[in-house]
């Protein structure tokens, strides 16, 4: 699957930006058979100095990406839009970070979030784990699966929206995953109960996975009313 990050920083931009998404590329994407598409924005975003918009779409392999992404580009490219045609000095976005994810096996497809809360009070918690090296992060995503993180996740009832690998992006070696919430105190109860639960304590205090994450980025989400996540 396909992370792409926007930034902006103006209120202009971020129209621009949601009208092309909303009336250009979900419909395009749709058409090539990829429905399931998620647009977020961080809790906060208004008053951050570099907003920003991400925009998840659930490509099953590279070649699909490659393939569709190459084609829906061209279609877009030729419809134009004020997106498409920004001026140099006056342009749609600041910059645009694109991050490649690999699903983990033990969920290998995005899950649509199971939540009856309105989309502007839900909360989607993007994570990012970085590791030391090379070895050191597979030791984390064998954590993740084979190690019962996962499984752990979902009998907590984290309402996961996907766990991976990112194959190519800023931040190498990681991986990302998306946990949603019906809102915050949803969201601080669920960790609680994750951080007291017996099998957390048992696997975390094993020798075998100390010190695998050097870094970690918590992003607070909340979806577009368009979003389809």
């Amino acid at each position: 699957m396909e992370l792409k990050v926007y930034h902006i920083k103006t209120s202009r931009q971020e129209a621009l930006i949601d009208s092309f998404l909303q009336r250009q590329y979900m419909p395009a994407m749709r058409t090539a058979g990829i429905a399931e598409i998620g647009v977020f924005k961080p809790i906060g975003n208004d008053t951050a100095a570099d907003r920003r918009i991400y925009v998840l779409t659930p490509y099953a392999s590279l070649k699909q990406w490659e393939k569709v992404g190459k084609e829906t580009a061209a279609k877009l490219l030729a419809a134009g839009g004020a997106y498409v045609n920004a001026a140099y000095k006056n342009p749609a976005y600041t910059r645009l970070e694109t991050v490649f994810i690999k699903p983990f096996e033990e969920m290998t497809s995005l899950a649509s979030p199971k939540l009856d809360a309105p989309k502007n009070e839900r909360v989607y918690e993007l994570r990012s784990y970085e590791g030391a090296s090379e070895k050191i992060f597979r030791n984390k995503v064998q954590m993740f699966n084979a190690g019962g993180e996962i499984k752990l996740f979902s009998r907590l009832g984290f309402n996961a929206i996907f766990y991976g690998e990112v194959v190519f992006g800023s931040k190498m070696p990681n991986l990302m995953y998306m946990t949603s919430f019906a809102n915050m105190s949803a969201r601080e109860a669920h960790w609680k109960a994750f951080g007291s639960d017996a099998e957390w304590k048992k696997l975390s205090a094993l020798p075998e996975y100390q010190n695998n994450v050097s870094h970690i980025d918590i992003t607070f989400l909340r979806p577009t009313d368009y979003s389809a996540l």
